[in-house]
């Protein structure tokens, strides 16, 4: 191999147009998904104080949130329900006249070409906060599976493209499939949030969710930070049940699972860049200790080239419109 000065990487570097031509991996609006969180009442577009930029939105006030995103090219939605009234096992979850699935029906109508992923899981609508029934105490897993399927047959009813399911209860993905499969719904892909952590990253969301644990936390269901081989595990686990799309949740932290998971299967790869990741280059961009527009494409570049197919991130808005302006 040559060596200095017959080798010169820094060839390659000269200008804009060289190291776009020989850039490795692209970022491109195609791959993000925005989520929104969708509350009861109208007229509602009010900030969550733990995360600059992104709202509550009520039902009446989504066309247009919806028509902006279509305009920017973003493809994806991913809905979360905030609800006033919550019970034991989470029973607005399973309201057909639930607010996800009013949602979804309404999204179809402003922009029917916008994917609607919806979120299949307890925690937003359990008074307790966990993601399944609990019994005696703990998050009883069986017992949470037959509301999980029930779910996503509501919001696969209203028109949801994609089901998520977020809960990390084992057998969910088969559960939902056979679900799905059984009520003519087989053609609804499943995003499974395979491998989700156990996160201090969660923070953010959990206000703008208003999904707290009561008591105790989600460390029996949600992965253990260290582990790398149980992610794949669990990831394959979920593809053998029936998952289409897999995810691992958060991204920043995570690239190297991202990675893992990407040499190891091919089907589609999606990560979470999740609320405290965006919360924390929003505060740090407000106190203008970094470059904000930047450090945004650099990270969501980053889970890029780890290997995600599709990027969830609360910088989807911004990044399409700063994608814009790049093409």
């Amino acid at each position: 191999m040559p060596l200095f000065p017959d080798l010169r990487m820094r060839r390659l570097r000269k200008s804009h147009a060289i190291r776009s031509l020989v850039r490795e991996s692209q970022l491109d609006v195609g791959d993000l998904i925005f989520p929104l969180f969708i509350v009861e009442g109208k007229g509602i577009k009010q900030e969550i104080s733990a995360m600059p930029g992104i709202f509550h939105f009520s039902i009446d006030r989504l066309a247009a949130e919806v028509d902006e995103l279509s305009r920017l090219r973003i493809p994806a939605v991913l809905l979360f329900g905030v609800v006033n009234n919550k019970d034991e096992i989470g029973s607005p979850a399973l309201d057909p006249e639930g607010v996800v699935q009013q949602a979804v029906r309404a999204i179809k109508k402003a922009a029917p070409q916008m994917i609607v992923v919806t979120d299949i899981c307890l925690c937003e609508y359990t008074s307790h906060g966990h993601c399944g029934v609990v019994v005696n105490g703990d998050v009883d897993n069986d017992s949470t599976l037959p509301l999980l399927a029930r779910m996503a047959l509501s919001h696969a009813s209203s028109g949801a493209d994609i089901v998520a399911p977020s809960d990390m209860m084992d057998g969910r993905v088969r559960t939902i499939r056979e679900a799905l499969d059984n009520n003519s719904f087989n053609h609804i892909p499943i995003l499974s949030y395979a491998a989700k952590y156990a996160s201090a990253f969660y923070g953010p969301f959990r206000e703008a969710a208003g999904s707290t644990p009561q008591f105790g936390d989600r460390r029996s269901y949600q992965m253990d930070p260290p582990n790398v081989r149980e992610a794949i595990r669990e990831i394959e686990e979920d593809i053998n049940e029936g998952a289409d799309i897999v995810m691992v949740k958060p991204a920043l932290a995570y690239l190297d699972v991202i990675s893992k998971a990407r040499e190891s299967f091919n089907c589609p790869l999606a990560a979470y860049n999740v609320s405290g990741e965006y919360a924390m280059v929003k505060a740090a961009a407000s106190r203008g200790w970094i470059d904000e527009k930047r450090v945004i494409l650099e990270i969501l570049g980053s889970i890029k080239r780890a290997g995600a197919d599709i990027i969830i991130s609360y910088h989807a808005r911004e990044a399409a419109a700063w994608l814009a302006e790049q093409a």
